[in-house]
């Protein structure tokens, strides 16, 4: 009878630990996924800043063109001109 006392015993620890095992593995698994959200917020505000920088960029470009075809429109109808020829004769090929 004792040694199936010890069996039950040895049974119940290995249940015990397998338990604890799996609650410790549960509460991995939650912090992975608060990493993860924590990580998805930044990468998305960090994204967000990226956007607005290259938003403000283009704007300030597409300004300063304006603002140098009003300068000098001549040039510009000649550079637009050369341009239009160079890609008709690209794309003629």
């Amino acid at each position: 009878m004792s040694s199936t006392d010890s069996d039950m015993r040895t049974g119940a620890a290995k249940r015990g630990a397998s338990a604890r095992d799996a609650e410790d593995l549960a509460n991995q698994i939650d912090s992975i996924r608060a990493d993860i959200q924590n990580l998805t917020s930044t990468v998305g505000r960090i994204a967000n800043k990226q956007i607005n920088r290259a938003q403000d960029k283009a704007m300030d470009t597409a300004n300063e063109a304006e603002e140098a075809i009003r300068r000098n429109p001549l040039s510009a109808v000649a550079i637009a001109v050369g341009l239009g020829f160079l890609f008709g004769v690209f794309t003629r090929r």
